[in-house]
């Protein structure tokens, strides 16, 4: 029974034992690089995911909570972003989001606005361990792993 409990438990958007809109405190100076885009559940509610890049050679999206706690920055996989981290009883938000301007292929700039509209448009965020989820008004979830902060 107890086996059964955490497999359920698993399978569970945000997880059982996340915390959901934790303090921006607990993330200050981490990195984090999305390893899964998870797309709305379709008419039959199956969970279909977004081809992303992944890893240091295909420059990944990843970001990274300042020290400061003041500030998120990081790269949309073509261009770099920056934003002020703003937080109250209800947790924090992410404003004026700015980016580069660089250009990318057709394909990379879709990934890119479709990122910057999340990460400006979040329902919540949830982290659980070396895991940070950011779930969507549209309910798409984009699943971060942590990385290590370069010095």
């Amino acid at each position: 029974m107890g086996l059964m409990l955490l497999t359920a438990c698993a399978n569970v958007i945000p997880p059982c034992g996340a915390k959901v809109s934790p303090p921006s405190s607990e993330l200050r100076n981490t990195k984090w690089e999305l390893t899964r885009w998870n797309l709305p559940p379709n008419s039959y509610g199956e969970v279909r995911t977004r081809q992303i890049p992944i890893g240091e050679a295909s420059n990944p999206i990843q970001m990274t909570f300042e020290a400061n706690g003041q500030r998120v920055s990081g790269s949309t996989g073509c261009n770099r972003f920056t934003a002020e981290l703003n937080e109250d009883t209800k947790g924090f938000s992410l404003k004026k989001i700015t980016t580069t301007k660089m250009s990318c292929n057709s394909q990379r700039m879709e990934l890119e606005n479709d990122f910057l509209y999340e990460l400006n448009d979040y329902r919540s965020i949830v982290r659980n361990g070396d895991q940070l989820l950011l779930i969507g008004t549209d309910r798409e979830v984009l699943s971060f792993t942590q990385r290590p902060v370069s010095k």
